[in-house]
């Protein structure tokens, strides 16, 4: 076995070549070439989730929505920090947007656009998907997309579910999606976790409902034996050793051949956000822990690895011949 692909510590230095980015502002996700296809490196894909800090799951017991507007916001300031990190080592990503922060911040949403990035949906206000019936479901996810939409310029094909809140309880939500016009989900975690998970899901691309639905994209996990570990960033990027991230997706990227789905927030690059009262140790500790190394640990990843759009990189599987069913 290469040790360069063992699951364990090594120099948080130690990255592969600088990155390089896919494609430009005027690119589409049909016409677009990824680098892969000239150098053989595989290319990630990069995502945000753009939601505040007081939008997230572990502080809705203590936090109601009602009250999100009395929270200083922070996800402009926080998101341009990532679009210009993201223009200084020319990477494009996919910014999956909540609705409530499209209808109050109107121009960081053309940002978004007008840097080449994909615009993508993160329903309304953060509520996952387990917690609605179908027809609200729909409603939301459409009233999303005409918003986007409207503010990009550019089709909104692509969607993640608040939490990665879809699961076996509700797949029916795929076919939603493939009816209001959506190409791809991004919302499954095959991993076992307190707040999501659909541990018996596949790894990679497949179509939960079959030709009536959307296809899949699970977020990116490795595997050791018979376990999964999570490996697409979010929290676990943050709590982990740099270097068990970063072998995690090389290993996936030389072993299995297949590119990782990475993402972020942006709260978790914002050290001096505002302090939740009335939340649980765990809580604290999972959002709170090194949210000042995160500047520095994702100038890496962007160096040690190629990344590009989501729609890009797996646009074979959204756009082109029809995968197998999983």
């Amino acid at each position: 076995m290469d040790t360069s692909d063992r699951i364990g510590p090594t120099p948080e230095s130690a990255v592969e070549p600088r990155a390089f980015g896919a494609g430009g502002a005027n690119g589409t996700a049909r016409s677009a070439v990824a680098p892969a296809a000239v150098s053989g490196t595989v290319v990630n894909a990069m995502s945000v989730d753009v939601e505040d800090y007081f939008q997230v799951q572990a502080f809705a017991h203590v936090l109601d929505r009602a009250q999100w507007d009395d929270w200083p916001s922070r996800v402009e300031a926080n998101t341009e920090t990532l679009l210009a990190l993201y223009d200084e080592h020319g990477v494009r990503a996919t910014f999956y947007t909540l609705g409530w922060v499209a209808e109050r911040f109107p121009r960081l949403v053309e940002a978004i656009a007008a840097g080449g990035h994909e615009v993508a949906s993160h329903g309304w206000c953060h509520v996952q998907v387990h917690q609605q019936t179908p027809e609200e479901f729909r409603t939301d996810v459409r009233r999303t997309k005409r918003l986007l939409e409207d503010l990009s310029g550019q089709p909104v094909t692509g969607y993640r579910a608040a939490t990665y809140s879809i699961d076996g309880r509700n797949l029916w939500a795929h076919r939603v999606l493939r009816e209001e016009g959506y190409r791809y989900s991004s919302s499954i975690y095959p991993i076992r976790h307190d707040l999501y998970g659909m541990p018996e899901a596949p790894r990679f691309t497949f179509r939960p409902v079959g030709e009536d639905g959307v296809v899949e994209l699970p977020v990116s996990t490795v595997a050791a034996g018979h376990r999964r570990f999570p490996c697409g960033g979010g929290g676990y990027f943050r709590l982990l050793p740099y270097a068990l991230s970063s072998r995690a997706i090389r290993r996936v990227n030389r072993k299995d051949g297949k590119p990782c789905i990475f993402y972020l927030h942006p709260w978790e690059i914002d050290p001096g956000q505002p302090r939740i009262p009335g939340v649980g140790a765990r809580s604290r500790f999972r959002h709170y822990l090194n949210l000042g190394r995160m500047l520095p640990r994702l100038r890496n990843l962007l160096n040690g690895f190629a990344w590009d759009r989501v729609d890009r990189v797996f646009a074979a599987d959204i756009f082109g011949p029809d995968i197998g069913v999983g």
